[in-house]
């Protein structure tokens, strides 16, 4: 199984990984580690991925039913699969936080003690209706002693959105997006390290991934349509 790690000074205790598409058992479109049970997969399949997933993790995951919200929870209140959220936040060992993606932005963040973490789904919607803030608010902590890791999402130069997602948008994110057309591009990256700036947040790594562009690595639902989704995860080691 292929991990991506993030590349930031955390803790040594903060572990953290987003999963690829590889090395899993879906087949076809879905192929091969598909962790969403939502997009058409067989549930078999997807169940056998999961419990692979697992042996890379100290516990299973905790995870959401994703909406593109800014509800943001603590591990220990999420209860059972399937809370609608898009944000979950922990400060006990061993508790995984975990957000599914396939060109959304996964956004991993942890203190500079290491004992606490987070992690957020930051798609268009979720950066324009505060998602991040949210996070960084169900932290409690003070910003400066948080850091951010930005995981695979689509990339600025193909991702293409239109006059509404722009509007959806304060006016000082318009340096974000680049006129194409009769469309726009829209850094998702730019957005959301301008977002955790603004929050008192400089210590923000990551942001150099393409999912769309990389087939041979991620899953794009811009890209596909009918797709799988990685995950992104991190927790505290005990």
């Amino acid at each position: 199984m292929e991990l991506v790690k993030p590349d930031w000074p955390a803790p040594a205790n903060v572990r953290a990984f987003t999963t690829t598409r590889a090395g899993g058992f879906s087949k076809d479109t879905w192929s091969s580690m598909n962790l969403g049970p939502c997009c058409g997969d067989d549930p078999l399949a997807v169940h056998r991925n999961r419990e692979k997933l697992v042996l890379h993790l100290p516990a299973a995951p905790q995870w959401l039913c994703q909406v593109h919200g800014t509800q943001v929870v603590t591990h220990s209140l999420a209860g059972s699969e399937g809370l609608e959220a898009d944000g979950l936040v922990s400060s006990s060992p061993a508790q995984v936080c975990a957000v599914l993606t396939a060109d959304c932005l996964p956004v991993l963040l942890c203190n500079r003690s290491g004992n606490r973490v987070a992690a957020a789904h930051a798609g268009w919607r979720g950066l324009a209706q505060g998602v991040l803030q949210a996070t960084v608010r169900q932290m409690k902590e003070a910003p400066a002693e948080i850091m951010a890791w930005l995981g695979p999402a689509i990339g600025p130069g193909v991702y293409q959105v239109g006059e509404d997602v722009r509007q959806a948008f304060p006016e000082e994110q318009g340096i974000c997006f680049r006129k194409n057309g009769e469309t726009w591009l829209l850094d998702l990256y730019r957005v959301a390290r301008r977002i955790l700036t603004q929050l008192g947040i400089t210590a923000v790594y990551g942001g150099y991934f393409c999912t769309f562009s990389d087939s041979e690595r991620f899953f794009s639902y811009r890209r596909d349509a009918v797709t799988g989704r990685m995950a992104s995860v991190i927790w505290l080691e005990s």
